[in-house]
């Protein structure tokens, strides 16, 4: 009999007909949304393993901000908790590239990772995340994540009263602009030699606000003792800057919600319901893969939500009550209360 502090961990099935081990949940990426679940899905006591490319979007990011609790911790040191963590609590963890996913029925999904090796899972859930289109600027990428920003939500209070660029164009340009407003007024857009595509309407609110735009292509960085000082441009002379914010595109970091048949936006992003359940049955998606804002401390939510659907999912029917009428009993998240 196992102790509380040691409950019984669930394994994985025995191998199917092709030899591969049948978990109850597969999960496909170990950042903060994919891990997060691993730990609430273990914690039920359920088998779980995790394939991580070892990838992660933020990972040159100095520090993460808005975490309760954890200010300014490095990306690397976070994932590293993560996987401490779950590894304590019997997640298996899988350093590797899935290459494709196949539906074997509704309750088995595998995943065929490179180099031959292949897992299963009654369960799947993508915590891929994305990846950001980086607009064509030397040097940039030794600022990234310091200096250089993806994100004002999660970076513009760094930026506060600060000499800030947005590089971009159109509305995601503008937008961005906007946003930053919040926090300073010293703004330029600069659209490095691209046609800035703006409406009336964005060009109005752009000189409203006094914010410049630049069209000429930007040809480099400077630097001073490690600090960003200003931008060089084809025919013109430098402009002093002190952060640095891009807005160009971002897509998937992989194909597997396209290889499903995942309902997604326009913007690639999966879609899914309150629960985290895409419109592919026993399939959830968790983090910057889906529609929203992208934060570190919501993908740690996400994958947590997701995490409690996919273990309801999994009790069996004499385990449930029926689903209570609105308005009625209390607010317990029990499987009992809720099915």
């Amino acid at each position: 009999m196992a102790s509380a502090n040691h409950p019984i961990r669930k394994t994985p099935e025995p191998e199917d007909v092709d030899g591969v081990s049948l978990y109850d949940v597969a999960i496909v990426g170990g950042g903060t949304a994919g891990l997060s679940a691993a730990l609430w899905l273990s914690r039920y006591l359920h088998s779980v393993v995790v394939v991580d490319s070892g990838d992660p979007r933020n990972w040159e990011t100095r520090g993460i901000n808005g975490f309760l609790g954890l200010p300014g911790i490095r990306p690397a040191e976070l994932r590293g908790r993560g996987r401490d963590e779950c590894r304590r609590h019997g997640v298996e963890l899988i350093d590797g590239v899935v290459l494709c996913v196949a539906r074997r029925g509704d309750e088995h999904f595998e995943l065929q990772l490179e180099g031959g090796a292949k897992v299963a899972g009654r369960r799947l859930l993508l915590a891929i995340g994305v990846k950001d289109v980086w607009p064509e600027v030397p040097g940039l990428e030794h600022i990234y994540g310091d200096r250089a920003h993806v994100c004002p939500d999660c970076d513009g209070y760094e930026a506060a009263g600060k000499k800030t660029v947005v590089i971009g164009k159109g509305r995601k340009a503008v937008g961005m602009a906007l946003n930053l407003t919040t926090w300073t007024r010293d703004l330029t857009v600069c659209t490095n030699g691209r046609d800035p595509d703006f409406t009336d309407e964005y060009c109005e609110k752009l000189s409203a606000l006094g914010i410049p735009v630049i069209e000429e292509p930007i040809t480099g960085i400077r630097f001073r003792e490690g600090e960003l000082r200003a931008l060089s441009f084809e025919g013109r002379e430098p402009l002093g800057v002190e952060e640095i914010f891009f807005s160009i595109g971002q897509y998937p970091a992989d194909d597997l919600g396209v290889q499903l048949g995942c309902e997604r936006d326009a913007g690639g992003h999966i879609v899914v319901d309150e629960h985290h359940h895409t419109s592919v049955y026993n399939v959830f998606a968790a983090g910057d893969i889906i529609p929203g804002p992208q934060l570190a401390v919501r993908a740690a939510a996400g994958g947590a939500v997701a995490a409690l659907s996919i273990h309801k999912s999994l009790v069996p029917e004499e385990r449930k009550l029926e689903p209570q009428t609105a308005g009625v009993g209390g607010q317990g998240s029990g499987v009992g209360a809720h099915g």
